[in-house]
């Protein structure tokens, strides 16, 4: 009896110890979690539900409508869209797929930084930031390249939400958001030394006037690199999937119309720029987790945003929402918001598993020197 009961004691023991751990391991991340969710609850802007209902009906327009509309459709998105952007994602709204050894931080980092590497730049250089969003990823580029980053976004909710976190950072010499359209860009000609943009110029009506406008700000010799959301060449216009994946990635991300990567291309050569390069980077991971793993359904968690895409949690996130609506606890049409990001989570993950879309089509180009 005495063996039993030292056995059963070391039993309690093994147990009591691996609880510990359990608890020390999975303290951070919970906490880092319920403070985000609480933060987004109860710390949210007033947006009413005029905005989502605006936004959707805009989404009704023929393209030709919403792209001579694209500031008004693109500002109405990120006022409804930006908190749970930061909430689900973080600050540095974009994608990346998953080197083996990475987790998703450490992943986003890396792809921001190696975009930051093709431009060639010295410590105190001028950047400008083309849809810049609450400005992460200008943040972690500032610091990686020593330059000067001025981010440009057409909402003044980012504008200021960014320029509070360059603040907390001690960024605020650094990295500077200023509202503006990138169509027309209020600088001077040849001020800038780089510029790049991460996901954000799929906003634009005309991909040749972007370019073109971040052309002319460009001083002769210096390079722009970006990544693009584009169509594949596996994209078939008459597959009736296919236009669904297409139509829900626009509505759910405030795209006024998505192009094919050929289109963007030849885009940067209209405005005037060498291309250098011009590849789907979304390809160059073989052994890692694909860009769109992240919008997969999860049971884990501790796992997010994977965890909201779960049947359950997909279901039931807009519905708290919506009781937490009927106690002016958030502002109305917030459900309506989450079911339109998820909207477009789902086009962007079936997009990427069927090949026929790419967040990542990588474009290098300078602008020559003559």
């Amino acid at each position: 009896m005495n063996v039993l009961n030292k056995l059963e004691d070391k039993e309690q023991v093994y147990v009591g110890v691996g609880v510990a751990v359990a608890c020390i391991v999975l303290a951070k991340p919970l906490s880092t979690a319920v403070t985000r969710t609480y933060s987004f609850i109860f710390g949210r802007g007033i947006h009413d539900q005029g905005s989502i209902d605006d936004y959707n009906n805009l989404h009704e327009d023929s393209v030709d409508a919403r792209n001579s509309n694209y500031s008004k459709l693109v500002n109405a998105y990120y006022d409804l869209a930006t908190e749970f952007y930061e909430w689900g994602w973080g600050q540095s709204f974009h994608f990346a797929d998953q080197r083996k050894g990475e987790n998703f931080k450490a992943a986003i980092l890396r792809h921001e930084t190696y975009l930051a590497g093709r431009l060639g730049l010295n410590r105190g250089a001028k950047v400008i930031d083309a849809g810049c969003g609450v400005g992460g990823p200008a943040r972690n580029i500032a610091k990686f390249t020593g330059a000067h980053v001025t981010g440009v976004t057409i909402n003044q909710f980012q504008v200021n939400r960014g320029n509070d976190l360059c603040k907390q950072e001690g960024l605020a010499k650094d990295v500077k958001l200023v509202q503006a359209d990138f169509m027309k860009l209020p600088f001077e000609a040849a001020s800038f030394d780089g510029a790049y943009a991460i996901e954000a110029t799929c906003h634009a009506p005309d991909r040749t006037g972007v370019y073109s406008e971040l052309f002319r700000v460009l001083k002769p010799g210096s390079v722009f690199a970006c990544y693009e959301w584009c169509l594949t060449d596996k994209y078939d216009k008459n597959n009736e999937y296919h236009r669904w994946i297409k139509k829900a990635i626009e509505e759910g991300d405030g795209l006024p119309d998505m192009c094919h990567t050929s289109v963007c291309t030849q885009a940067l050569k209209n405005a005037g720029f060498e291309v250098l390069e011009a590849r789907d980077a979304a390809l160059d991971s073989a052994n890692g987790e694909p860009w769109y793993r992240p919008l997969t359904p999860s049971w884990n968690p501790l796992l997010q945003p994977r965890f909201q895409f779960n049947p359950i949690m997909f279901r039931l996130t807009p519905l708290i929402l919506y009781v937490l609506e009927c106690f002016r606890i958030v502002p109305s049409g917030t459900h309506k918001t989450q079911i339109m990001l998820q909207k477009g989570g789902l086009g962007c993950e079936q997009g990427g598993a069927t090949g026929v879309f790419t967040p990542m089509w990588l474009m290098v180009a300078r602008k020559p020197l003559k």
